[in-house]
């Protein structure tokens, strides 16, 4: 599919979406046993502490970081920047570079995976509008869901910072393992994975690694 193409198709459905789309209960931010509140360091501080920029560790947030950063300065009142705010609860689910190189090779049609700045610059061309929604689908505001809470929340919807929903997908293995997916909008790719729980832990805002970047419409 053509990236122009993919773009428009990503921009007007996610918007959409969004307005078709009404409010869920999310779960309860989880008890902490501390007598002390959860804390304020924004995801934003947690992402921009990682100063290397783009490298070969497929398994850090620098695409993110850089797509974050990006909409920020194109739009410095987007709802993006409830990130930067660590007063606000919120619940973000952060595709790692890997995810963006996937998401890449595939709107691409590419034989091989992208480097991060490559994986980037294809991101960045969708359009600063797609790029804002894409990111807003992967927040959910006013829940701090940690690794406990999240297990427990099969089949759970949980509404997004851009309106549509998520859905949480809790798979148990070898009687103990527990496996948290994400049900985006797109039934043509594998469900995000979890591969990384509780980042920023005791704070209000927390996040969790996943492995595919959610998509907030159906793509061919």
């Amino acid at each position: 599919m053509k990236i122009a193409r993919l773009a428009a198709r990503m921009a007007v459905g996610a918007m959409a979406t969004a307005l078709a789309t009404t409010a869920v209960a999310v779960p309860a931010a989880s008890a902490t046993g501390k007598a002390k509140p959860l804390g304020t360091t924004s995801l934003a501080q947690v992402l921009t502490k990682d100063t290397s920029g783009f490298d070969r560790n497929s398994r850090d947030f620098d695409v993110l970081t850089a797509a974050v950063l990006a909409v920020l300065e194109a739009k410095p009142n987007s709802p993006v920047k409830v990130l930067t705010d660590g007063t606000v609860a919120l619940t973000a689910f952060i595709p790692t570079d890997a995810a963006f190189q996937q998401l890449v090779r595939e709107i691409t049609d590419a034989k091989k995976l992208p480097s991060e700045s490559a994986a980037f610059a294809a991101v960045a061309g969708l359009g600063i509008d797609t790029v804002e929604n894409v990111l807003l689908y992967h927040v959910v505001p006013g829940a701090t869901i940690d690794r406990n809470t999240a297990v427990r929340a099969d089949g759970t919807d949980l509404t997004t910072a851009l309106g549509a929903t998520i859905e949480v997908d809790v798979r148990t293995y070898l009687f103990f393992f527990r496996q948290v997916r994400l049900i985006d909008a797109d039934t043509n790719d594998r469900n995000a994975r979890v591969v990384s729980f509780d980042i920023n832990k005791g704070n209000r805002q927390i996040a969790h690694a996943v492995d595919r970047v959610l998509r907030p419409i159906d793509l061919p």
